[in-house]
């Protein structure tokens, strides 16, 4: 690296020091990631950020193309990313160039933002996908399916049975029979895991999450989480809260 371009940087590096610019937190970056990777769109939705948001850097002075620019970044990232995942190198990077080229000929910061929407959405939802075929039957899929679309209600058995045509009964045997566990179990785990990526990434409070997961109380979520993680919500969050959250 030549000596100027040592100085620019350096100079570039001063500059946004002076600003007060800080970038995003990778923690939380990671996590957004984590959450495509799991097919989870309502955890994506609360990793997700603006395309070019508060702690983005600035990759051009003209604001269309620092979103293009930005959009081909994330393009590349969540593909790799959902490759470690699973998918397949043809289908992530196939479906990494179609959003790259959708972008290019986008003429608009709305366009494009809606392009990003599009692309998160659809990464997310091939990652579902991924992440269930050929391990339960059909009529299991579309049950976790409409779990997995509806984690932040409260999800009754019945409510699942009816969606799928199916009897009450027929259905707690194949969630024991294909998952090993049964209904309330299956759904109470999957809640839990969604609450550990909250306490971990973000602000909410315990009351915050159990509210927004469903939970009947505060103490029966506690239970629950204890019941799959081994520990309290309390203890949890001191063992691997990251520092950058605080509690309330």
């Amino acid at each position: 690296m030549s000596f100027e371009t040592e100085k620019k940087i350096a100079e570039h590096l001063f500059t946004k020091h002076e600003e007060g610019f800080e970038h995003a937190s990778f923690d939380r970056e990671i996590a957004f990631y984590e959450a495509i990777c799991s097919g989870n769109m309502e955890l994506v939705r609360v990793f997700m950020e603006p395309l070019f948001c508060e702690g983005c850097g600035i990759l051009s002075d003209d604001p269309i193309r620092n979103l293009k620019y930005h959009m081909v970044v994330l393009a590349a990232l969540i593909a790799r990313y959902c490759i470690n995942g699973g998918m397949t190198p043809e289908e992530s990077y196939s479906l990494s160039d179609f959003y790259i080229m959708k972008t290019d000929k986008a003429a608009s910061e709305d366009e494009i933002r809606r392009i990003h929407v599009e692309m998160i959405e659809g990464y997310t939802e091939k990652m579902r996908k991924l992440k269930l075929k050929g391990v339960y039957s059909k009529q299991i899929v579309h049950a976790v399916d409409y779990i997995i679309t509806r984690l932040h209600h409260r999800i009754l058995i019945d409510d699942v049975a009816e969606h799928l045509g199916i009897s009450s009964s027929y259905l707690s045997r194949l969630f024991k029979n294909e998952t090993g566990m049964n209904f309330t179990d299956f759904v109470g785990k999957l809640k839990v895991e969604e609450a550990a990526s909250l306490m971990l990434y973000t602000d909410y409070s315990d009351l915050d999450i159990s509210n927004l997961l469903g939970f009947s109380s505060q103490s029966y979520f506690i239970k629950v989480f204890r019941k799959f993680i081994g520990v309290t919500p309390k203890a949890y969050k001191k063992q691997y809260r990251l520092p950058d959250f605080k509690d309330r």
